[in-house]
């Protein structure tokens, strides 16, 4: 609660300031007098457009899948030392589906295969994720390398029409990546520790870090190329790229914080000190809360990552990841964002070591302290 106090005093005047902002650009084109909940995406999506002077579809094509994939093994090179190679002799579930041997690019160690299915399909659920079919550790008496796949659902290329990813599609596919690292690289005697088996407030660190990555030139000018021209992406668009990246800020987080408060307090509470449902909520969330409380409505009862999801009293967990990769990639920057000896430390303090140790250790022998919650305010501009 402490954490989530920290954060809210910066996120609330910000929120307010960005719900106003939303405010008043509706007026200036017809909208409403004043926003309903409904309204804020349509018209904040429109503001934004509006003050950065851009569009998502804009950047689809500097975003074909190939370049992407060879643009995410590249940051696994050279932060890493990884090598993959195509590999068409395993046997997949699905013709869509890509293998990789994976090696160590200075010892030609064999690290494990890594398995793409990037495609949509009837049979298959939307969404993206990483998965192993196969953990790294001890299995009949010897340690064994991973299989690793990421999942997702992006646009499957056309005769005359290669796959165009949205930006967010390209951070979705770092971030799954990030997460197929910590299990590759996994160096665990035992399958129950190894790789993402790790403490739940922990496991996201990996991948959002990987995220940091896709807002920079130096990162886009290895994979972002016009699929028809092959020119870069123009500096111009990747800084408003990364300029758009802080847009409502304060509000996204306040909406983060608003659930995360409920489930603490929701899971903070004796059962027979909570009256009505909509009483109980709509007090837990007057700090969190910018809207004028809807009669006769209240999220508690949809909230199935709380109830049904894993996430009881462990909502905060997203803030706290997002602590924890603002931090380790702030000092990327100080370093250099391929700085050999932070990506190595990286590696051998994060990557493989899967669960094997409390991650508060982990963390403090990579960064050589505690991570600093202000990171995240600084790379939201919300200090």
């Amino acid at each position: 609660m402490a954490f989530l106090q920290k954060l809210l005093k910066p996120s609330r005047p910000a929120a307010e300031k960005d719900l106003a902002e939303v405010q008043d650009f509706a007026k200036s084109i017809g909208g409403p007098d004043k926003l309903s909940p409904w309204d804020f995406a349509f018209y904040s999506e429109k503001l934004k457009e509006q003050k950065f002077k851009f569009s998502e579809e804009e950047l689809r094509p500097y975003f074909k899948l190939e370049n992407v994939i060879d643009g995410v093994f590249e940051h696994a090179r050279k932060l890493f030392g990884l090598k993959f190679v195509k590999a068409n002799d395993y046997p997949t579930y699905h013709e869509d589906v890509m293998t990789y041997e994976v090696y160590d690019e200075a010892s030609n160690d064999f690290i494990g295969l890594f398995y793409a299915d990037f495609f949509p399909r009837d049979s298959k659920r939307g969404g993206a994720w990483m998965t192993t079919f196969y953990e790294q550790g001890l299995f009949e008496g010897k340690v064994m390398r991973p299989h690793v796949s990421i999942v997702c659902n992006f646009t499957k290329p056309t005769n005359d029409k290669p796959s165009l990813l949205t930006f967010m599609e390209v951070q979705t596919l770092f971030h799954e990546f990030g997460h197929s690292l910590h299990g590759l690289l996994s160096q665990c005697k035992y399958r129950s520790l190894a790789g993402t088996n790790v403490l739940w407030d922990f496991v996201e660190l990996p991948s959002q870090v990987l995220e940091n990555w896709t807002l920079e030139k130096e990162s886009l000018d290895m994979f972002a190329k016009h699929y028809e021209t092959g020119e870069l992406m123009p500096k111009e668009l990747a800084q408003k790229i990364k300029d758009s990246s802080k847009f409502l800020a304060g509000y996204s987080s306040l909406r983060q914080l608003n659930f995360a408060t409920v489930d603490m307090k929701w899971h903070t509470t004796l059962p027979e000190d909570i009256g009505a449902i909509d009483e109980f909520e709509t007090e837990a969330t007057r700090e969190t809360t910018l809207f004028d409380k809807i009669p006769g409505t209240n999220f508690s009862c949809a909230f199935s990552h709380i109830f049904a999801g894993g996430y009881s009293s462990g909502y905060y967990s997203y803030k706290w990841a997002e602590v924890l990769d603002a931090d380790a990639f702030e000092m990327f920057k100080e370093k250099g964002l391929f700085d050999e000896a932070v990506a190595k430390s990286f590696k051998e303090n994060i990557l493989m070591r899967g669960g094997t140790e409390h991650p508060m250790e982990l963390y403090k022998k990579f960064r050589g302290r505690e991570p600093d919650p202000d990171a995240l305010l600084r790379r939201d501009g919300l200090i």
